[in-house]
């Protein structure tokens, strides 16, 4: 006999009834806020993504995939200072889904989102409830956010010093091969990205006698390594993985062997750079006085708290402690700063803040509860101003040798017309000035364009549009013959006026009813 249940207006059988039941208890029984939060920091990063133009390093990296897929390779330069994961990601990404900017942003976007989900994978060392406020933290950072939307390297550098580093607590915890394929496959990940790995493996080992002297002095209940499980044939697999992922990029995939001598050649140049500077020079104090103290109010927190972790009864959050001050310090002794390296080391400041809810005395945990949601919030509103509305303001710090909107002024009018015809691709231009990016990228379909600098110009200047340095303005005037619509134009903080000259036989349709404010000599 088939029995019927109502339910509205309809009817369904009991079986089928027992199915929807059962669903809706699967459901119920989701855990669903690590979801929420990773689903919070992908919107945050993904939400109009392309708002802001290449930035000078993006154009950087676009050009150099560009170059990989001419020379069919990638051909590490030890004085570039960073690895050859990155290119080839880019390049994967590329050919998938286009050159254009979100298809250069994607693979960045998708690693800061993992780094979210990662966090919350160190549950077993510090607890659920401080990897969900660190993850939570990290979701809404205006820093994390706002260089998880940037094509650079350094989130991939976050991403294997997370992994490297959770390896390391779990060799200490649990003592597994799946912790040592973490720890190995962290510092190949890492090297593979850029030579400041040195600082985070030398962090990470200095840390250790640090911990042994805290555990010496107050012994932590899990202050005794746990008994090592894996064995030298995974050692030796871990070891073969690592080396030949490190030859197959660093060689060019096979076809630039002298690359592999990189690996040590970088840092002749790198340390060079640290010291010097190279006008990227910062005070030792400018990560916190001038980045922390004004975005990342979770970090300062866990900063703050890290001065207290003696009192911390669990030997993890002790360790990332000591580890956290001591690259914090290490970046802070290198005079060579740029803002986007604040990511690679302040993470771990991350699980000091969530640990404050369970460390703090009872009596003051609802206070705690209401400051950290306080500065979580603070920390969202700052990562909206900064990445929707102030993403191309120089006047605030993270926003760094940005490229200003002011590029649109010559790509729109040049992908205007090859959007009407596709034969404007062939269209001759000149950028008569010096460090043009990202335009090298931008404007890399174009295979007429040439670039200029120290003096050089083309045998013949007239073009169908051209990009002049202020200074060579007065000079390229005086040779040029035909008429052209002309707009000032600034590429990015930095560098001085350029002036954009388009040519009005070229682009008359594109500037309706506009008459040219140049009009050279007349026929050469």
């Amino acid at each position: 006999m088939k029995y019927l249940t109502s339910v509205g207006p309809r009817s369904i059988s009991a079986p089928d009834y027992d199915k929807v039941g059962a669903w809706q208890t699967r459901f119920a029984e989701i855990d669903w806020v690590p979801w929420m939060i990773i689903a919070l920091a992908a919107f945050l990063r993904f939400f109009l993504l392309g708002i802001k133009p290449p930035h000078f390093d993006e154009g950087i990296n676009g050009w150099f995939v560009d170059q990989v897929m001419k020379n069919g390779f990638y051909r590490y330069d030890p004085t570039n200072y960073h690895g050859p994961l990155h290119f080839y990601v880019l390049l994967l990404s590329q050919t998938l889904f286009g050159r254009n900017l979100w298809a250069l942003r994607l693979p960045v976007v998708l690693v800061s989102i993992i780094c979210v989900w990662l966090t919350m994978k160190f549950a077993p060392f510090v607890g659920r409830t401080v990897t969900r406020m660190a993850a939570l933290a990290m979701a809404v950072s205006p820093g994390f956010v706002f260089y998880g939307r940037y094509s650079i390297h350094e989130v991939w550098l976050v991403l294997f010093s997370m992994l490297f580093i959770l390896g390391v607590l779990g060799l200490w915890k649990f003592g597994t091969p799946d912790y040592l394929w973490c720890v190995g496959m962290g510092v190949v990940g890492m090297v593979l990205t850029k030579e400041t790995y040195i600082i985070h493996l030398g962090c990470a080992i200095v840390a250790v006698p640090v911990l042994l002297i805290s555990n010496a002095l107050d012994r932590p209940p899990d202050a005794r390594p746990a008994r090592q499980s894996w064995d030298y044939v995974d050692l030796a697999m871990v070891l073969v993985t690592g080396i030949a992922l490190l030859v197959f990029f660093y060689s060019g995939t096979f076809f630039h062997w002298s690359g592999v001598k990189g690996l040590y050649q970088a840092y002749a140049a790198w340390f060079a750079t640290g010291h010097e500077g190279h006008g990227h020079e910062k005070p030792w104090h400018y990560w916190v006085s001038t980045l922390i103290v004004r975005y990342e109010w979770p970090v300062l927190a866990g900063l703050i708290f890290c001065l207290s972790y003696q009192r911390f009864k669990n030997v993890s959050l002790r360790y990332l402690a000591i580890y956290g001050i001591g690259t914090l310090i290490a970046y802070s002794i290198v005079r060579y700063k740029t803002p986007w390296c604040i990511i690679s080391f302040i993470w771990p400041f991350l699980f000091i803040f969530g640990a404050a809810l369970v460390i703090v005395p009872l009596r003051y945990r609802l206070a705690t509860y209401v400051i950290s949601a306080t500065l979580l919030c603070a920390s969202l509103g700052s990562t909206i101003w900064l990445n929707y509305f102030r993403c191309t303001t120089d006047s605030e710090p993270y926003v760094y040798v940005q490229t200003y909107n002011d590029i649109y002024k010559l790509t729109d009018p040049l992908f205007t017309l090859v959007r009407r015809n596709p034969v404007y691709y062939q269209l001759t231009g000149h950028i008569i000035r010096t460090s043009a990016y990202p335009l090298p990228w931008m404007l890399d379909d174009f295979p007429h364009i040439g670039y200029y600098e120290q003096g050089n110009l083309p045998p013949k200047l007239d073009a169908a549009f051209l990009l002049v340095q202020e200074d060579r303005i007065a000079d390229v005037e005086s040779k040029l013959h035909e008429a052209y619509y002309t707009e000032p134009m600034r590429i990015r903080a930095y560098q001085d006026l350029s002036k954009v000259y388009f040519n009005a036989k070229v682009f008359k349709d594109v500037f309706p009813g506009r008459r040219p404010e140049f009009k050279g000599k007349g026929p050469g």
